[in-house]
Formats: structure tokens, sequence, C-alpha cells
């Protein structure tokens, strides 16, 4: 935001400008190892645009829509040994991906923290449930039919989630109530993600600027 002053006394005019800031919940996260280069964009208050290319095809498509129904802006740009196979780049995706948004919450003031969210797709039905609590933990009930999606490992989406928590900083707990297509189980998980980090990352109305905690800190 630009804002003119001008100064009306005398015969010369001063003109002043000043440039305001707005705090934005936004952060960059550059990882690299011999084993991938990840970059990471995030706005936490953004529209849910999505720039998403790992290399990882049913990988993306999960991403997008964490942004999609997050509202969260992101942006990931990630190569890896994707010749040996998907881990590397799978998990420091999650890695990455949580740091960005562990640094855009800053301090956490006024954040709604909790959320709990039930989220259906066609046959399936999975719960997630999480608290950014700085104490991360993974619960994962979820047991998929199949070996693969697409070109990834099943195994490789628990993974991706415990990175995320652990890096994040977040408690998490995944669990699929019921579902037979393996695809719809884990887009759900990956839709409630997106809904429960959408409802504990808005900022609490009544509660803007303390931090939800009786300890003072998270």
């Amino acid at each position: 935001m630009w804002l003119l002053i001008t100064n009306l006394q005398g015969i010369n005019f001063k003109r002043i400008i000043v440039k305001t800031t707005l705090f934005m919940r936004t952060a960059k996260i550059v990882r690299k190892t011999k084993e991938t280069s990840i970059t990471v964009d995030v706005n936490l208050d953004g529209t849910g645009e999505y720039d998403i290319k790992t290399g990882v095809g049913f990988l993306d498509h999960m991403l997008e829509q964490v942004s999609k129904h997050s509202l969260i802006d992101l942006k990931i740009k990630a190569t890896g040994d994707l010749h040996i196979d998907l881990h590397h780049t799978t998990e420091d995706t999650g890695i990455a991906i949580g740091e960005a948004i562990k640094k855009a919450l800053g301090e956490k003031k006024g954040i709604k923290r909790y959320a709990s969210e039930t989220v259906p797709m066609d046959e399936t039905l999975s719960r997630v449930s999480l608290d950014i609590s700085n104490r991360p933990y993974l619960i994962w009930n979820v047991k998929l039919k199949v070996e693969k999606l697409g070109e990834m490992d099943t195994e490789l989406f628990k993974e991706w989630f415990q990175a995320f928590s652990q890096a994040a900083g977040i408690t998490l707990h995944v669990e699929n109530i019921y579902g037979d297509n393996s695809h719809h189980i884990i887009e759900s998980c990956y839709k409630g993600l997106a809904r429960t980090l959408r409802a504990a990352l808005e900022l609490d109305p009544r509660n803007k600027s303390t931090i939800p905690s009786t300890k003072g800190s998270l």
C-alpha cells in the first residue's frame, strides 16, 4: 500500500511517499541434499493457486488438492533421484512443505490451532484431525489395497504425512473409516488434510493477538 502525504503549508509542497506493508503469512524454503533439490513457496492467506512440479505425477495431483481445498497458495519445484525410486523426492517434499508452513506461521498468534474434518469421496469416508502444537506426531490408520497408485508405491503416502507433520510441528491423526477404491481413500486423506489446515490456520476474530496456549508459546 502506498500513501501520498502532502504538506500544504507554505509555498513549497513536500511530498512524502510512505510504503506500508501488511502482515503476510508467506514463506519460501530451499532444501538441497545429494538426493533432492526442492523449492517451496507458500501463502497461507491465498486463494488456492498452485504450480506444482515434483516429477511424480500422482504426488502432484495430491498436492494440488491440498492447495485448492486449503486455499494455501503453493508453488513447488522439485528434482530428485527418481532413477533410483520415488522415496527421497516424496519424503523431502513433505519436509519442505512442512518447514514452509511452520515458517509462514511465525509465532502462531491468533490461529485457531485445532481442526477436525470428515471428508467423503464416493464410497470412501476419511477423517483428519490436527493440532498445530509444535509437538509433531502422526497416527496413520489407513490401509490401501494396492501396492501402487500411478507410479507411486502406496507405502510412500505414510512417509509423506510423517515427514510433513514432523517438519510442520503438527500433531496429525489420519484415519480411513471405510472405502474400497485406493485412489479415493488416499485422495480423501489429502483433502481432509487440506480442510483441517484451512480451519486450523485461520485467524480467530475473537483471539487475534494472542497465542492459543496457556503456556504462552507453541
